[in-house]
C-alpha cells in the first residue's frame, strides 16, 4: 500500500459506443474498450488511456492486471525512464507512460511539449476511416464523407479491386489511403496494388501478414507501402527496410509516447516516411500522439470521430482538422 504522501495508481476499464460499426478484415466491433490509468500525487492527477488489441494477445482485463501490478512501484516514485525497463512495449505501458507525462506537466504548470523540448503541436488534417463492407455500401459511406480531404479505406477481401474503384468514384477529390490489415496474399498482392495505383491511392498499409511479408521485397511497388502490424518499436525497424516505405507509429504498440518519439527519430534516420496512427478510442488516446504529427507524412487520429460520444474536454475537430489538446484533457 502507498501512503497519501506517495503517488497512487488507479486503473479502470471504460466502454465507449461506436457510431454504427467499425469493420476491418478481422471482423466488426461496436464499442471501444479502453483502459485508463490515473496517477494521483500532490493534488494533481495524471491520466493515460490505452486500447489493448487481441491481435497482439492483449485484453482489457490483462492490461488492467498488468497496470495494477505496478501500483507499488509507482508509489515508490517510478519515472518514465525506469518504466521502459519495467514493462515491455504494450498497450498497458502506454497508459502508464502517458499518465506519468500528464502528471509531470500538471505538477510543473507547463505543457508537455515544453517539458520535452518539442514545438507546440499545430492543427493537422487527419484521415477519416471508411469501414470494410460491400463495394456498394463503401461507396455510399464514402460519398457521405467525400468532402474530407483524406480518407482511409479498409480493405481485405476478394472484391477489393471493385471496392477501391467504387470508393474512388464516390470521392473523386479526396486523397486515399488503403489499409488491408494483413488480409492480402502474395498471389493477390500485385493485382491489388495495381488497382490501388489506378485509383490514385497514395499509401497502402500492411497488405500481407506480418510474418509472411517477404514478397514485398521481391516486387516493384507502384505506390508506397506502410508497415503496421509488422512494426512495433525501434527494435523492429531494421528488418523492414527492403519491404516497406513507411511505418505506422501507434502509442499502443510502442508502449507510450516516450518510445514513440524515439522511434520517430529512428524511422526518419532509416529513411521511412511516418504515419502516426491510432486505435478507435477517445481523445485521451489521441492527445499524446499529436506530438508526433510534426514528423508525420500521414496522420490518422480519427478515433473520436468514430465514437457515438467523446469524453469531456475532448480534442476539437473541425471537419478533418484536429487541434492540439487543451490542458484539461491531457498534457
Amino acid at each position: 500500500m502507498t501512503s497519501a504522501k506517495s503517488p497512487t495508481l488507479t486503473v479502470r476499464i471504460e466502454r465507449w459506443p461506436i457510431r454504427g460499426a467499425f469493420t476491418i478484415s478481422r471482423g466488426a466491433k461496436f464499442e471501444a474498450v479502453t483502459v485508463v490509468a490515473e496517477i494521483a500525487f500532490g493534488g494533481h492527477v495524471g491520466r493515460g488511456e490505452c486500447v489493448p488489441y487481441p491481435r497482439y494477445a492483449e485484453t482489457p482485463e490483462g492490461a488492467q492486471t498488468a497496470l495494477l501490478a505496478m501500483q507499488d512501484v509507482v508509489g515508490r516514485g517510478l519515472d518514465r525512464t525506469a518504466l521502459q525497463a519495467a514493462m515491455p512495449p504494450c498497450a498497458a505501458r502506454n497508459a502508464l507512460d502517458c499518465a506519468l507525462l500528464d502528471l509531470q506537466a500538471k505538477q510543473s504548470g507547463k505543457r508537455v511539449w515544453d517539458l520535452l523540448g518539442h514545438p507546440q503541436p499545430k492543427p493537422v488534417t487527419t484521415a477519416y476511416t471508411i469501414s470494410l463492407a460491400s463495394a456498394e455500401a463503401m461507396a455510399a459511406a464514402t460519398a457521405a464523407a467525400a468532402d474530407r480531404p483524406l480518407l482511409k479505406i479498409k480493405l481485405g477481401g476478394a472484391d477489393d479491386v471493385e471496392r477501391i474503384a467504387a470508393v474512388r468514384r464516390a470521392a473523386p477529390r479526396s486523397e486515399l489511403i488503403v489499409d488491408a490489415n494483413e488480409a492480402w496474399t502474395p498471389d493477390s498482392l500485385e493485382t491489388n496494388l495495381a488497382a490501388c495505383a489506378a485509383a490514385g491511392v497514395i499509401l497502402v498499409e500492411q497488405p500481407l501478414p506480418a510474418d509472411r511479408d517477404e514478397a514485398l521485397a521481391r516486387i516493384r511497388r507502384p505506390i508506397k507501402v506502410c508497415a503496421d502490424e509488422s512494426v512495433h518499436d525501434r527494435s523492429s525497424l531494421e528488418p523492414l527496410r527492403e519491404r516497406y516505405d513507411a511505418v505506422n507509429i501507434k502509442l499502443d504498440k510502442t508502449g507510450g509516447l516516450t518510445e514513440a518519439l524515439a522511434m520517430a527519430d529512428a524511422a526518419k534516420a532509416h529513411g521511412f516516411d511516418i504515419m502516426v496512427g491510432c486505435m478507435v478510442a477517445t481523445s485521451l488516446s489521441m492527445a499524446p500522439a499529436m506530438l508526433l504529427a510534426a514528423q508525420a507524412r500521414f496522420i490518422d487520429l480519427d478515433g473520436p470521430l468514430l465514437l457515438a460520444r467523446d469524453r469531456a474536454h475532448g480534442l476539437r475537430y473541425e471537419g478533418s482538422l484536429v487541434h492540439p489538446p487543451d490542458a484539461e484533457l491531457w498534457g
